[in-house]
């Protein structure tokens, strides 16, 4: 079994803000996936299903960002998931907006809900960094992330979770590179190859 974790605050409030679209992830893998309804669990809120044949336990935290690894470290331990089988998707400042960054283990970078499950279940882990873009001065970060996406937003957030899902077997499958690549390719299709000239006959 994998654990597949989306980072957000609970609450209405926060339903659509930047720092929620590990919620908005999961959310979308778990109803493209047909897994089954969500149901209060793990200090938070999980359901289960399978993707690329394999079982997946999804997770939103209840608890608010800092706390999140308590959720995280509860459902890993009650079903013994490794660290190296989890997953957790998260917003990141430091990518440009629909870009996505895949690696195993590393720092939190000062991102608290990484930082709490850092806390809780060591660094092995893997990240799955969903860009949401930097403001133009530190100052305004913590109010950047804690807005609502807006309205510019909705087109490539759409197209980024929709690429998430489709891309989610290669994840979960193992290759993480093609994983990217497949999302990159959705997000910024090249352009159309020019139509060949058909070259005249003898008759023309």
């Amino acid at each position: 079994m994998r654990l597949l974790v989306g980072l957000g605050n609970p609450g209405k409030q926060y339903a659509f803000n930047r720092h929620n679209i590990g919620f908005l992830a999961v959310d979308a893998l778990a109803e493209h996936f047909r897994f089954a309804p969500w149901r209060a669990r793990f200090q938070g809120a999980a359901t289960e299903g399978e993707i690329a044949g394999e079982k997946i336990l999804a997770l939103k935290p209840g608890t608010y960002m800092n706390l999140s690894g308590q959720a995280v470290g509860e459902a890993a331990r009650f079903y013994k998931i490794a660290p190296a089988d989890v997953i957790v998707i998260y917003d990141e400042i430091e990518l440009a907006p629909g870009k996505v960054k895949v690696k195993q283990g590393g720092g939190s970078a000062g991102h608290n809900g990484i930082r709490s499950i850092d806390e809780h279940i060591g660094q092995d882990y893997w990240r799955v960094r969903l860009g949401v873009g930097r403001p133009d001065a530190k100052d305004k970060v913590k109010g950047h992330v804690l807005e609502n996406f807006a309205k510019s937003d909705m087109d490539w957030l759409g197209e980024l979770l929709n690429a998430v899902c489709d891309a989610a077997p290669l994840l979960i499958g193992g290759d993480e590179n093609k994983f990217m690549t497949k999302i990159a390719l959705a997000m910024n299709p090249p352009p159309p190859k020019p139509a060949r000239k058909e070259e005249p006959t003898e008759n023309e």
